[in-house]
């Protein structure tokens, strides 16, 4: 049907034109926003490589296996292997958990080879002072205590971890917490070192995201560190043993069975291989992975 419009019929070659651009222009817009979508592309941060090493500084030997992993056999027993983890990345060198150093801790647990942590990394070739962040997975001394021991690094701890187990007087507000650590840990929060994480699936560095509901304690959390070979997951006690992994065991110290099977189930869905996920006392980390270094492997 004809259109009724006066003039729609004769429009002319000029009118069509003003009504879309030619070809040349259509081409120029289009090469102009090539232009602009690669200069954003190279502008925008990319998250570091990380490199992930296990780090042991101390054998705790003949622990009983029934408070590792739920319903083991009560007459087995492990040489655990008591361990921090460095997350190396240009400009950044993390630590996930700073052992323990304190006497009170060596002189009743007379862990095996011990070295201070600091000392640890230090063979490593990593200064102390050199140590940017430490993210801490839980209060339990062995994983706490050892924080002061890295003058220069920021601390990063779930908020409702610290609130709930360090008092505004810098006395335990809770059990799982040492009276020496909570101190510690409220000290280094007044001087201003310490970064509360609000909750789970937090990136706190690009590259690096914690994740809570493993329920060893409060508000225990583990990290995601995004490698060269696909995403590492350091599970620390939230995963004791690669048994608990293997044969879907909850962590016998959890506040939530249920919780902690879910977390692991979580982390396999994270990695990027089951392979790729490191529990926090097994000595199989040693050789599982290459060494790296005297009681270090490289986890990758």
């Amino acid at each position: 049907m004809r259109s009724s419009i006066p003039g729609a019929a004769r429009r002319t070659p000029a009118s069509a034109a003003r009504t879309r651009p030619p070809t040349m222009s259509r081409l120029r817009c289009a090469l102009l926003a090539a232009s602009l979508l690669g200069f954003a592309t190279a502008a925008a941060p990319h998250a570091p490589a990380w490199r992930v090493y296990a780090i042991r500084y101390a054998t705790v030997p003949k622990f009983p296996v029934r408070y590792l992993v739920t319903g083991a056999d009560t007459t087995r027993t492990i040489d655990i292997a008591m361990m921090c983890w460095l997350l190396e990345a240009p400009g950044r060198h993390v630590l996930v958990d700073a052992g323990f150093y304190r006497s009170k801790f060596v002189d009743e647990w007379k862990p095996a080879g011990f070295v201070k942590p600091s000392e640890a990394v230090r063979r490593f070739g990593i200064a102390p002072d050199s140590i940017t962040d430490v993210i801490i997975s839980h209060v339990h001394w062995d994983h706490l205590d050892g924080a002061d021991l890295f003058p220069n690094a920021r601390i990063w701890i779930q908020r409702e971890e610290y609130a709930h187990h360090v008092g505004a007087d810098g006395l335990p507000a809770a059990a799982a917490i040492d009276t020496l650590d909570a101190q510690m840990l409220s000290r280094l929060n007044a001087a201003g070192r310490v970064t509360l994480v609000d909750g789970d699936a937090k990136e706190i560095l690009p590259g690096l995201t914690v994740y809570t509901g493993g329920k060893h304690t409060f508000a225990s959390q583990y990290v995601g560190v995004r490698t060269g070979k696909g995403t590492v997951i350091v599970a620390s006690d939230n995963l004791y043993l690669y048994e608990n992994l293997e044969r879907r065991r909850p962590i016998a110290q959890t506040l939530d069975s249920t919780s902690n099977l879910a977390a692991q189930a979580r982390m396999k869905r994270l990695a990027a291989s089951p392979r790729l996920i490191v529990p926090g006392h097994d000595p199989a980390v040693f050789t599982r992975f290459r060494s790296a270094g005297d009681g270090v492997a490289k986890v990758e």
